[in-house]
């Protein structure tokens, strides 16, 4: 692919990284900073981002806008780009279910874009190997192409945009529900007064449950916040699938009780701090 210009909507940890990666490999990236916190205009500039101040700006001047931002922004944000009548590719690469993502496409194809459908699995990109674009649309190799021989590895998997969401939400349906029951579960062990001894128990039969626990409450809890939305998609994603959707719900019900440590990093919630506020819905939000 020639050099383009992207437009970053919005920067946040992890889209602030992919947005660096494409300008690694020559892209101009823009974002536009009008109402964004000072925290975000503090991560775009360290990552060299080009700073147009408003989304008009922003999308008049890229042949490609990408999306990144928490799963209940992503149809305002489509919605705002298809008004701009952009008629470059739109890529969606948002924690969003097929049916979603395909009403995604069809807000931007109406305004004149092309779509393409992503589905980010892993960190924010700041070595190879830890993170994998997956894209799906008949536009996708293009976009892939556009990160070829970069940090991040952007993989398209197939012309039938919705794909790439679908194979997010399989992946964070384990991932992230199970750091929701894990935490849970330690929570209800404290209510009933068998916190020691489950860990006791865990320690012989499954060693490897506490060391997750610990991890889910210190890097996975200041996150849950962006979580409430995604694992509402993935609930509905199952039921349209013919699958219960009750896991994922009550994930989203134990990540929104999880958005006090919103960002909260450096050191992160410790097990005890979590399970205080499992038991504490009043402390939620």
């Amino acid at each position: 692919m020639s050099l383009q210009t992207v437009a970053l909507l919005h920067p946040g940890n992890m889209g602030t990284t992919i947005g660096a990666t494409a300008a690694s490999g020559g892209a101009r990236v823009l974002w536009a900073s009008h109402e964004r916190s000072p925290a975000t205009h503090k991560r775009a500039k360290v990552a060299g981002l080009i700073d147009v101040t408003n989304l008009a700006e922003a999308v008049g001047q890229s042949e490609i806008v990408l999306s990144v931002c928490p799963p209940h922004a992503a149809m305002d944000v489509a919605r705002a780009v298809a008004a701009q009548e952009f008629r470059g590719i739109y890529v969606d690469a948002n924690a969003v279910s097929r049916a979603t993502a395909e009403e995604i496409g069809k807000i931007v194809t109406a305004g004149g874009a092309s779509f393409v459908d992503g589905g980010i699995i892993g960190s924010p990109v700041k070595q190879a190997g830890t993170t994998r674009l997956y894209l799906s649309g008949p536009r996708a190799p293009e976009i892939a192409e556009l990160f070829a021989g970069s940090m991040l590895d952007a993989r398209a998997i197939g012309p039938e945009p919705g794909a790439a969401s679908a194979l997010k939400v399989a992946y964070a349906a384990w991932t992230k529900c199970t750091d929701a029951l894990v935490l849970t579960i330690r929570a209800f062990a404290a209510h009933e007064g068998v916190d020691k001894a489950l860990l006791e128990e865990w320690s012989i039969s499954q060693p490897a449950l506490e060391k997750k626990c610990t991890r889910a409450a210190a890097v996975a809890a200041p996150k849950m916040w962006r979580y409430v939305g995604e694992m509402k998609e993935i609930a509905e994603a199952f039921a349209g699938a013919g699958l219960p959707a009750g896991f994922h719900g009550a994930a989203a019900e134990v990540s929104d009780r999880l958005a006090c440590f919103k960002d909260q990093t450096e050191p992160g919630p410790t097990v005890t701090a979590v399970i205080d506020a499992l038991r504490d819905p009043s402390r939620s939000g």
